[in-house]
């Protein structure tokens, strides 16, 4: 989830919501079945836009992050190495939350991080993630890092959004492994540097709808997945990468789901 500069208010279709990124949420979003693409619904490879472009890697092949977006995961092959990938993440129970606050992890997207893709290049991370997933991207004047308007594709909804930072909420950066569950896991005890590693590494970074991210919260698998069905495997590899990247267990609960997603 995002930190101070996403934290805004979402308008949905139902109403007025409150969406802050780092711990908004009330559950999960209904599923999204492929035959609603190109109608603001899903998708039914998890990685085509509305006109039919290919978007997003298969996270398989994308471990450090630097790649695009998620693609699907189809082949009985690769969903094999799904689960396998997955069956090595060890599990405990979730600890507690006490002491947890998002600046514990650093200044929200700072560029002043050590050893991750990106860090130190002068563009903050969200820009960066921006840049990594967005199409026909445009910069504010005089600047190559302050991104004013692109074309997202969402792999988590299959909608394809053109956006403005005018409207920034639009799109929120989503962590995967969201930065209260990294806490309750174990990165209660890390160095500050650390925890800044996992907030701002683009392995555990994806930009999306902003209200589907406010859905999210802290939520582990087992209680939140990406409303598009076809992308679930590939989300699940993604928590798990992070997850062995930083040494950090998930709960029983939430392992069962991942290995689920990639029968």
């Amino acid at each position: 989830m995002g930190g101070r500069g996403t934290r805004s208010i979402a308008v949905s279709i139902t109403g007025i919501s409150v969406a802050m990124a780092v711990l908004a949420g009330c559950g999960p979003l209904p599923e999204v079945d492929g035959d609603l693409a190109g109608k603001g619904g899903g998708t039914s490879s998890g990685a085509k836009d509305d006109s039919g472009t290919e978007r997003g890697v298969n996270p398989l092949d994308n471990p450090d992050g630097t790649g695009p977006g998620l693609k699907a995961i189809t082949s009985d092959k690769d969903r094999a190495k799904a689960r396998d990938l997955i069956d090595k993440v060890a599990t405990k129970g979730r600890g507690a939350k006490t002491g947890y606050d998002r600046d514990k992890f650093g200044y929200a997207w700072a560029d002043s991080v050590d050893d991750v893709p990106w860090g130190r290049n002068g563009c903050d991370t969200r820009n960066d993630l921006l840049k990594r997933d967005g199409r026909g991207v445009k910069y504010r004047d005089g600047s190559n890092c302050v991104i004013v308007s692109m074309t997202l594709y969402d792999p988590y909804t299959g909608k394809t959004i053109d956006w403005t930072k005018s409207k920034a909420a639009e799109v929120q950066i989503d962590h995967v492994m969201p930065l209260s569950y990294d806490w309750q896991m174990g990165a209660s005890r890390w160095s500050e540097s650390k925890r800044k590693q996992i907030a701002n590494d683009p392995l555990n970074l994806i930009p999306v709808d902003g209200s589907t991210n406010g859905s999210k919260g802290d939520s582990g698998p087992a209680t939140w997945l990406p409303p598009s069905r076809d992308i679930r495997c590939s989300y699940v590899v993604r928590f798990a990468q992070v997850a062995l990247k930083y040494e950090l267990p998930v709960t029983s609960a939430d392992k069962a789901a991942m290995l689920e997603q990639c029968k």
